[in-house]
């Protein structure tokens, strides 16, 4: 009887065992972060056809193209920092760091993605392979060292996020307008410098530095860096809200209604920043931040309502254009 029992919880281990080895290669392309790439679907929301299902299916496509290059680079870039990844009290329980999936292993899926992202890039065309191509190659290089520059680091993270909806413009056929694109850098410049923050925080706790950019900030300067991007971003959030263009284009005064969600939101990120000193991961309080989450919504709600039905509803003075 005691044998069957023992037959049993072997078995029963294994079988737990099995099931974490799918898992982790899972972890290993960190799919949480393929939310960033919903950023190529910007530019077709702002032009008011989001509902447009053959562009919206060309994005899907594009969308599964970035995430698979990007998991490449997360797997590169682990496999790099696997010995500075395992003294973080969060990056040691990676895949890589953590031994749950070997080296060449990870090599191995990683060629895989890179294939199978570009290779289905030049099938979409060849403007977007190009795009995207940019995006792999500055991020290996990322990779490969220039990650440990100070505010070069920032300014490459934010860079990704451009480029991912200049991909999102090409794949459907929509100009991207200049403001979209510097708001969209800023905006990422700004989670860049919070995650830089809280690197420091830990830093000050553990007395090591989580990468070797940290070396180059500290407190006052990220804290400086936040206040002036938060504020730029509201400035430039209103002035294209405003412009005679951006009116022209949606039909609408409207717009700057918006303007509410865009600073409730920035303030809540500031909040987790300076209060909670929790800002490691943009990603992480997009899916849990429930505050963060409803403005969100709010914010696409209200631009969804003024730019698809207010103008059915409540067409624009015609005069206002004059």
């Amino acid at each position: 009887m005691l044998k069957c029992k023992y037959i049993f919880l072997d078995s029963l281990y294994l079988a737990k065992h099995q099931c974490l080895i799918p898992l982790q290669y899972l972890k290993l392309l960190r799919p949480k972060h393929w939310a960033k790439n919903a950023f190529l679907f910007i530019p077709l929301f702002f032009a008011g056809e989001i509902f447009n299902v053959e562009k919206i299916m060309w994005l899907l496509l594009g969308f599964a193209c970035f995430s698979a290059l990007a998991s490449s680079i997360y797997i590169i870039n682990d496999y790099r920092d696997i010995e500075a990844d395992r003294m973080h009290p969060v990056k040691c329980k990676r895949p890589l760091a953590s031994g749950a999936v070997s080296k060449n292993t990870a090599l191995v899926v990683f060629f895989l993605l890179v294939i199978g992202g570009l290779g289905g890039a030049c099938l979409l065309g060849s403007k977007f392979a190009f795009v995207l191509s940019i995006y792999f190659v500055l991020n290996l290089a990322y990779s490969f060292g220039l990650k440990n520059i100070s505010i070069l680091d920032i300014f490459i993270v934010a860079i990704g996020f451009v480029l991912r909806v200049k991909a999102g413009g090409v794949l459907s056929g929509i100009a991207v307008s200049e403001w979209l694109m510097l708001m969209v850098f800023l905006l990422a410049l700004f989670m860049a410098i919070a995650k830089r923050r809280d690197d420091i925080v830990l830093k000050i706790a553990s007395g090591k530095d989580m990468r070797v950019a940290s070396k180059g900030y500290n407190m006052d300067f990220l804290n400086v860096s936040l206040a002036l991007v938060s504020a730029v971003i509201i400035v430039a959030y209103l002035m294209y809200t405003m412009a005679p263009a951006t009116m022209e284009r949606f039909h609408t005064y409207r717009l700057y209604y918006t303007t509410i969600f865009v600073i409730a939101g920035l303030m809540r990120y500031l909040q987790i920043t300076y209060v909670e000193n929790d800002t490691g991961s943009p990603t992480k309080i997009l899916y849990k931040d429930r505050f963060i989450q409803l403005t969100i919504f709010l914010w696409i709600l209200s631009f969804y309502v003024i730019i698809y039905l207010m103008p059915a509803i409540l067409p624009a003075d015609k005069s206002f254009f004059e």
